[in-house]
């Protein structure tokens, strides 16, 4: 297994009106109907403007990823703590902390990435840190249940800085810059996800709440002061746009309705059904109207691009996938066998540090070289890389649906998970930034930062509804845990969710193939 270091992406063909152009299409082998063709945007020579050092831009772009994925991840354990410092009366009461962070990270993928690229890079990635500094201070300073809440929706809209690299780094590393992006996000986000996990063991064992968020709030800080002074202040790549409020505030609503009924669905019961159906139906008002509009938050023809919907779906699943995964591996490993009836028992007892060990392979797994599938996606073969990441990460979740009682166990799936995830991860948003051109690399972010996030919302849900449906009594406590027989039927699930990938990108060539019949005839 090597360090990631991901070669740049070909050169853009020449332009119809290059010399020798007509040539080399003429010796040149049609391509497949699935393939994604970079616009002419792509291969306009870029003005000039003072070259960036490029590792120093690279080394941002992965604080600013790994810190917002860290945040999300640190949670889990220190669920119990905030339960017993705020006397909540039950587990489910600390689920608003995942609800706020969620609706606020919504908000985040849908707004920032559009800011950057009409007000700037640099802007956009200081006051997103600037909102992650906020959200950690008030909880600092509040020590309070209401304070962690308004500190969570800040740094849950902050979280969406992770997705401002692919704009900045597109923009200022040239050719190289959709591989190099697209690499960075993916690989910081699998040691996001492990060192925010390994984090929270480590606070749970040796810190207080409230030390976590002074210590957070300083290195928010000192990411806002390293994006100001690192991240170039170049001209906003649409200068002459603007983005439409109302647009934004309709769009952020509807998400924000379908977020709520997958982070409350359980605890409201049918009454969740009245936010979904508004979501649903205010989603497809929106994309009516966006099609006429001339400020549109997101250009609703990007998806009719070839696989880009696609891309956006299969995000979500592997997302899904992703969360399922280690929602089920947390909850079986912390639970100890000990502690329940002889017939009941089940678990590894292992302690949330101990747990987080367990997904080391996970991220292992994203430094794998992508140079490969680099090619493979730059080549127009995106349709057989979702595949290869579907089946692979199928094939963990059937690992795990029939072993999922020893440590190594986990070690294997979770490498195996990694591979898939990864894979899946790097096909969805290259094929989605190859379809826009440089100026809107930030909406094409959002879109699938925005599916990325209902994706890990889905997952969440479906796993959490899973492990409900059967319940066994903690002796001496009062409380229940999930039936074992359940984690089977849990991955199980997991697994369908990355067999729909296939059948996505299977449909969307079956129709590419169809349109492109019709307009030949």
């Amino acid at each position: 297994m090597k360090a990631a270091s991901p070669l740049p992406s070909p050169s853009p063909s020449p332009s119809p009106s290059a010399p020798g152009a007509r040539a080399a299409s003429d010796q040149e082998p049609e391509k497949p109907m699935t393939e994604i063709h970079q616009p002419d945007a792509l291969a306009r020579e870029v003005p000039s403007r003072p070259a960036p050092n490029k590792g120093v831009l690279i080394g941002v772009a992965a604080l600013l990823v790994v810190l917002t994925n860290a945040v999300v991840f640190v949670l889990p354990p220190l669920l119990p703590i905030i339960q017993a410092q705020y006397h909540l009366a039950t587990v489910a009461d600390t689920t608003w902390v995942y609800s706020v962070l969620t609706l606020g990270g919504g908000a985040g993928f849908i707004l920032l990435p559009r800011l950057a690229d009409v007000y700037g890079d640099r802007n956009a990635s200081v006051a997103a840190s600037a909102f992650l500094t906020a959200g950690a201070l008030i909880p600092a300073v509040g020590d309070s249940y209401p304070t962690l809440l308004v500190g969570c929706t800040l740094m849950g809209f902050g979280g969406a800085a992770q997705l401002l690299p692919l704009g900045f780094l597109r923009r200022n590393l040239g050719e190289s810059g959709i591989s190099v992006g697209v690499a960075v996000l993916v690989i910081a986000t699998g040691v996001g996800i492990v060192v925010g996990m390994i984090g929270g063991g480590f606070i749970v064992e040796n810190l207080s709440l409230r030390s976590f968020f002074v210590i957070l709030t300083a290195a928010c800080a000192a990411t806002t002061a390293a994006s100001y002074a690192t991240i170039p202040h170049a001209p906003p790549a649409e200068r002459a746009r603007r983005v439409g409020v109302l647009g934004t505030v309709w769009m952020v609503a509807w998400v924000a309705a379908i977020l709520l009924t997958l982070t409350q669905g359980l605890v409201w019961g049918e009454a969740a059904l009245i936010p979904l159906a508004a979501g649903v139906i205010g989603g497809i008002a929106w994309v009516r109207v966006e099609r006429r509009s001339s400020s549109a938050v997101f250009d609703v023809a990007l998806m009719k691009a070839p696989l880009v919907t696609a891309s956006c779906l299969c995000i979500a699943l592997f997302a899904a996938v992703n969360s399922a995964f280690m929602l089920l591996l947390s909850t079986y490993a912390q639970i100890a066998p000990g502690a329940l009836r002889t017939a009941d028992a089940y678990g590894l007892g292992f302690t949330a540090l101990d747990t987080a060990w367990l997904m080391a392979p996970f991220a292992a797994a994203f430094l794998v070289r992508g140079s490969v599938l680099d090619r493979a996606l730059f080549n127009g073969r995106g349709v057989p890389v979702f595949v290869l990441g579907a089946l692979i990460s199928a094939t963990g979740m059937a690992w795990l649906a029939v072993a999922h009682d020893r440590p190594w166990h986990y070690l294997v799936g979770a490498a195996v998970m990694g591979l898939g995830c990864r894979i899946g991860y790097t096909a969805s948003f290259t094929l989605v930034q190859m379809a826009v051109p440089e100026e809107k690399a930030g909406m094409a972010a959002g879109a699938a930062g925005t599916f990325m996030a209902v994706g890990f919302a889905l997952g969440t849900a479906l796993v959490s509804g899973d492990l409900s449906a059967s319940l066994v009594p903690v002796p001496g406590t009062g409380l229940e845990v999930a039936a074992e027989s359940l984690y089977g039927v849990g991955y199980g699930i997991s697994g369908v969710l990355a067999l729909l990938v296939v059948v996505t990108v299977l449909i969307s060539r079956a129709r590419s193939g169809r349109r492109a019949e019709a307009a030949v005839s």
